[in-house]
């Protein structure tokens, strides 16, 4: 039985994570999903939220990513992202603010407001805080 599988995290701007991970969990368009080592093949969108895997040595980490794609192999995972952040380097001043922002946005329905965008960026600023909560925790 495989215990690990090659899991490779790349954005726009660079590759984030390349090693060996007993198991991810990640937000697709349809749901929270879990991948272990030998999953079918499956080729989903990714919406913005996080990635939490554990790897090989059992350390977690949680990296945000802004939406994206993930394709799995039996051996092999990967997550192409628009923007991808590890836990660690985000900001939570700045997530706390864009999160007031947009609520406000949406609260106040300025006709200039684009509605739409306005909920995106509140569920990245929510993604963001969240992957940070998480991020914490593991490091305790």
């Amino acid at each position: 039985m495989i215990k690990n599988y090659q899991l490779d995290v790349v954005s726009a701007e660079k590759q984030l994570f390349s090693g060996l991970v007993q198991k991810i969990q990640v937000s697709g368009i349809e749901g929270e999903l879990g991948i272990f080592p030998g999953h079918s093949p499956l080729l989903t969108i990714l919406k913005p939220g996080m990635i939490g895997l554990v790897k090989k040595n059992g350390d977690t980490e949680f990296i945000y990513l802004s939406g994206g794609i993930l394709e799995v192999q039996p051996n092999r995972s990967i997550v192409l992202a628009d923007i991808a952040i590890r836990g660690t380097d985000l900001d939570e001043k700045r997530a706390l603010e864009a999160k007031f922002k947009a609520e406000q946005q949406i609260k106040n329905r300025h006709k200039d407001v684009n509605y739409l965008i306005a909920s995106i960026k509140l569920a990245k600023a929510i993604a963001k805080l969240r992957v940070i909560e998480l991020t914490k925790k593991s490091i305790k």
